[in-house]
């Protein structure tokens, strides 16, 4: 790979944090063979079929033409923009992968000449990776505004996970942060054709045999929403949809955009929406469990599952031995495989001690101020709450 191949590279890696997929950043970029000693992109752990690859999160161009207020890559910004054709930033992955500087690849683009013929051009990148390449690893595809049902399709034949951003909540709250956008026809829809296809197709038609995951992504404290808003558009897409993931991106402004004079949204607000949601796709909570106050916003200073616990649970702690797995799920410190270990455990001997409880992978010290063992509390020092 050329130095200005590995330079274009780096730049139009250099905004992709803000595009998550259930990342963490490295410390460090990892250690490179000889012939990449300025590693390109921005390098990721992201997990993917359950376990964890670095990842190469870049676009294809940073050019766009539409103007969302919050964006780095928006239209009329004044930076230097970058532009690799397919074949190239395939050829820059597979470089860096055979060296091992990357496992997995993220490709998204700015939009230029229409959501389609971008979209004409990340099918084409996939393409050439997969076919004349032959890369099997990780690919994550990002669907374009404006994209048609045949592209979603053939995205979905090549990616191990594609992604739409809806950006916010419902229509309302996307007008004023990114005007020219269609809430409903160019990012909904294209998230509900991927489900009917994963609905009506084999299987086998996909990727490795099976259907790549959906998820989508909101802005955080940008233009006003609060969270009640953006975790009933959550519970929806978790029910209807079947998204694997709704990702929360707390803004922080952007020079050179119209809303580079907002305050930053606190990241301790982006966390509880995540442990909210996380609760409404894998624990059997709704909307109606959650304390929101009068402005819709969930409580900063305790995460919303131990909130609940606290008001429910403090009185009526649960017998361990005798709940309900769905009960089980309602205790911090408990979560779907160490409830479904539990009830695998007491099958055989009732749960007596915490001890028993820790060596299930249980949080027990979290988990002892609302359950009983045996018809006793535990015995435990509480914490300060």
């Amino acid at each position: 790979m050329s130095t200005e191949k590995i330079a274009q590279l780096n730049r139009l890696s250099e905004n992709m944090a803000f595009e998550p997929d259930g990342d963490v950043p490295l410390q460090s970029p990892p250690a490179c063979a000889e012939a990449h000693t300025d590693p390109a992109g921005v390098v990721y752990q992201a997990a993917a079929g359950g376990r964890k690859v670095k990842l190469l999160k870049t676009l294809l161009t940073s050019a766009c033409e539409r103007d969302c207020f919050y964006c780095p890559f928006r239209a009329g910004r004044d930076f230097r923009r970058e532009t690799l054709k397919p074949e190239e930033l395939s050829a820059a992955f597979i470089s860096m992968q055979r060296a091992n500087v990357v496992e997995g690849l993220f490709l998204s683009s700015g939009i230029a000449a229409g959501g389609m013929k971008t979209q004409d051009r990340l099918i084409e990148s996939a393409e050439i990776l997969r076919h004349k390449y032959q890369y099997r690893g990780y690919l994550h595809l990002k669907i374009m505004p404006g994209a048609e049902r045949d592209q979603v399709l053939r995205a979905m034949q090549l990616a191990d996970r594609i992604s739409i951003n809806l950006e916010a909540p419902n229509e309302t709250r996307l007008g004023n942060l990114a005007p020219h956008k269609n809430f409903w026809e160019e990012l909904l829809t294209p998230l509900r054709w991927a489900e009917e296809i994963r609905q009506s197709l084999p299987g086998y038609l996909g990727w490795s045999g099976r259907w790549p995951s959906l998820t989508t992504q909101f802005v955080v404290g940008a233009v006003g929403e609060n969270d009640l808003e953006l975790l009933a558009t959550s519970e929806f897409l978790f029910a209807r949809l079947r998204l694997a993931r709704t990702y929360f991106s707390a803004f922080n402004p952007v020079a050179d955009t119209p809303l580079e004079n907002l305050k930053a949204e606190n990241p301790i607000r982006q966390l509880r929406l995540y442990q909210a949601s996380f609760l409404l796709r894998d624990y059997g909570f709704s909307l109606e469990d959650f304390a929101f106050n009068a402005s819709g916003l969930l409580p900063l200073d305790s995460d919303p599952k131990k909130a609940w616990a606290q008001a429910n649970l403090s009185s009526q702690p649960v017998e361990i031995n005798r709940a309900e797995r769905w009960q089980l799920l309602r205790i911090p410190g408990i979560g779907p495989k160490s409830a479904d270990a539990l009830i695998d455990a007491r099958r055989k001997n009732p749960i007596q001690q915490p001890g028993d409880l820790q060596r299930l992978g249980i949080a027990w010290k979290k988990a002892a101020p609302f359950i009983l063992l045996e018809g006793r509390r535990p015995a435990y020092q509480p914490a300060l709450w």
